[in-house]
């Protein structure tokens, strides 16, 4: 089965290329063989657009992909997650697709140019169609948004909690959702927490920290034969 692994940086998921490498499972550059899975690593480049163009290249490459699966960083609105917990994320949007209008924002929908229900939204959201591809992601379920600009103010922390009520955000996962949605192939984001989203001080990150998890429970992910579609 051919799976499409993409991340927004190599920096992320490094420790298991490096583990692939040494295992010799490399077939060609970026093109891995583990397990009797192929695994094509993309690394698309960070933000909504460079993972858009990214994947949607890589879907139109030639190969047939089975499943597509988004590895990252992230940070989380919600205290009960703890630093470095690794999650699923099932439902992703857009959370800053409109105006603002003087001291009020307003998302494409309450502008009249989307409605909330329009393929591939639900309810302003993309959803993963959960699937068996899923069963074998053991993971806590969590929702997200999607932001161009990093949450590092009381105001804009406040405002989006209050609007959306999303566990973790992150730059890239809605654009994820929407392409895969969009061509019908079977996905996952799953998404390791480096920092909550507060007033931006990096003294309080864990990253190397998350990045130990994301890649721990990748490995462990493709060691085991488990995917079904």
């Amino acid at each position: 089965m051919n799976i499409l692994l993409i991340a927004a940086t190599e920096a992320e998921i490094a420790p298991l290329i490096e583990y692939m490498r040494g295992g010799q499972y490399e077939v060609a550059p970026g093109i891995f063989d583990v397990n009797g899975e192929r695994i094509h690593v993309c690394i698309t480049g960070v933000g909504m657009v460079a993972t858009t163009y990214a994947l949607a290249k890589a879907l139109s490459a030639g190969d047939t992909f089975h499943f597509a699966l988004q590895a990252g960083i992230g940070g989380a609105f919600d205290r009960q997650i703890a630093l470095g917990d690794v999650v699923f994320i099932t439902a992703d949007e857009f959370a800053d697709l409109g105006a603002e209008d003087h001291e009020q924002y307003l998302d494409i929908y309450q502008m009249g140019l989307a409605g909330k229900n329009d393929f591939p939204f639900t309810d302003g959201r993309l959803y993963t169609p959960l699937a068996a591809v899923h069963q074998s992601i053991a993971l806590p379920q969590v929702s997200a948004l999607t932001v161009n600009t990093v949450t590092g103010n009381e105001a804009s922390v406040a405002r989006l909690a209050a609007k959306y009520g999303a566990a973790v955000e992150s730059m890239e996962g809605a654009a994820f959702h929407y392409v895969c949605l969009q061509e019908n192939i079977p996905f996952a984001q799953v998404r390791a927490i480096s920092n909550y989203v507060e007033p931006r001080d990096k003294s309080k990150w864990k990253m190397k920290e998350a990045v130990t998890a994301l890649n721990k429970w990748l490995i462990s992910y493709f060691q085991q034969k488990v995917i079904n579609i």
